[in-house]
């Protein structure tokens, strides 16, 4: 084997290395904790939350009304398009695997093409690892300080797409502290 194909074979191998990382982290859970500084009471807030959850198909699991705390879960589906788009990741990903493979070891001519027909379990264990349960907490605390604009400070706990969409949906701002 000479020295330029045996180093595309090894880059080779770390492509393949990271392909699986990136394929395997696109089902990885990323919730977040955050809080937020709002201008409603509190009897206002839950209500704009149970209205924004409701539309969103989450329900109500456990209410602690001790803590002020509430817990919904809500089915999260898989997005089709990052399904397809793995999919045609893993096949270009899987084809340059091939091409090296069939240039490194000859004797195997193209059977190597095919590790492409693979490429749709890709999006099949994306599929299957994304569609999963959601679960979102919330506690809200009224504040005092008569310094402050808000009235109410809200802790939550949920994925950071839905942090993110709830955030700009209800006007919330975070408090300096979560920005570090």
């Amino acid at each position: 084997m000479d020295p330029v194909l045996s180093s595309i074979f090894f880059l080779t191998l770390l492509l393949a290395v990271g392909l699986g990382f990136f394929l395997r982290a696109s089902t990885k859970d990323r919730t977040e904790q955050a809080e937020f500084l709002t201008p409603w009471d509190q009897a206002v807030l839950l209500e704009k939350l149970k209205q924004y959850f409701a539309a969103r198909s989450y329900q109500v699991t456990v209410v602690d009304p001790d803590q002020g705390r509430i817990s919904l879960v809500g089915i999260v589906q898989a997005s089709w398009v990052l399904a397809a788009f793995l999919s045609l990741l893993a096949a270009i990903g899987l084809g340059s695997i091939a091409l090296v493979l069939a240039l490194t070891f000859p004797q195997g001519g193209w059977g190597f093409a095919g590790l492409v027909l693979l490429s749709p379990l890709v999006g099949l264990f994306y599929w299957r690892g994304a569609t999963r349960p959601e679960t979102v907490s919330f506690q809200m605390t009224a504040l005092e300080d008569a310094a402050l604009e808000a009235e109410t400070r809200l802790w939550i706990s949920a994925h950071r797409d839905e942090m993110a969409t709830l955030q700009s949906q209800l006007g919330l701002k975070r408090t300096e502290a979560e920005l570090e």
